[in-house]
């Protein structure tokens, strides 16, 4: 009993201050532990990398207030190895180049079932034909191919933009920037000058917009003038 009392005495004295700051010394280690632990389920490279480098950062932080040295090192270095590679995304340069096929192309079927399940979140694929499209073609980036674009006429002028997929680790802009905007000769030299694309998730909303696109609220579409 008297053990007891003596424990139960120690906790009532102990120091608020001290208490508080146990908490918040916590509360950093199981912050660092939840942001390295979201940025091994990321699909992109770029948040993988950004992710890592705030929960190694927070490591060190962690670990210099609770005397753990080697600990501190290990992330530091770590975070060191996140921002060299982050550097080389933004600084290195990708090759692309559209590749046509058809509907009997073998691989574009191998695309489309390999992908199914983020392509479902975007694009509803019994509606998608590639029959009547103007333009079909994959996204090579670095010679890999990286996404799909199919686009069918809408008149003499413009085109409906179906498909424009590209998937999750390379899903940085830089293919619709390459597609949109420095091969958007690709589209002029036939007399497009619009395009238009529909959208059901705010993801791609969001990548309209990032690549130009005007939210046409009347006719529920995005527009895009190619002559801006």
């Amino acid at each position: 009993m008297q053990i007891l009392s003596y424990k139960q005495k120690g906790v009532n004295n102990m120091p608020v201050q001290f208490l508080t700051s146990s908490i918040l010394v916590e509360t950093i280690g199981y912050t660092a532990s939840v942001l390295i632990l979201i940025s091994l389920i990321m699909s992109s490279t770029k948040k993988l990398r950004w992710i890592n480098l705030f929960g190694s950062i927070t490591f060190v932080v962690y670990a210099i207030i609770n005397k753990t040295y080697p600990v501190a090192a290990l992330n530091f270095f770590t975070a060191v190895a996140n921002i060299y590679y982050l550097y080389k995304i933004y600084t290195s340069k990708s090759y692309f180049k559209i590749l046509k096929f058809n509907k009997e192309n073998e691989y574009i079927h191998y695309f489309f079932d390999y992908n199914k399940a983020d392509i479902d979140k975007f694009y509803h694929m019994d509606k998608l034909s590639i029959t009547d499209a103007v333009y079909s073609f994959y996204i090579l980036r670095d010679i890999m191919p990286v996404g799909v674009f199919i686009a069918n006429k809408h008149n003499d002028t413009t085109l409906e933009v179906t498909f424009d997929y590209v998937i999750p680790s390379y899903r940085d802009f830089k293919a619709g920037k390459y597609i949109y905007g420095k091969n958007k000769d690709l589209f002029l030299k036939n007399g497009f000058t619009t395009l238009i694309s529909r959208s059901e998730n705010p993801k791609h909303d969001q990548y309209l917009l990032k690549m130009g696109f005007v939210k046409d609220e009347k006719n529920n579409r995005f527009v895009l003038n190619l002559n801006d």
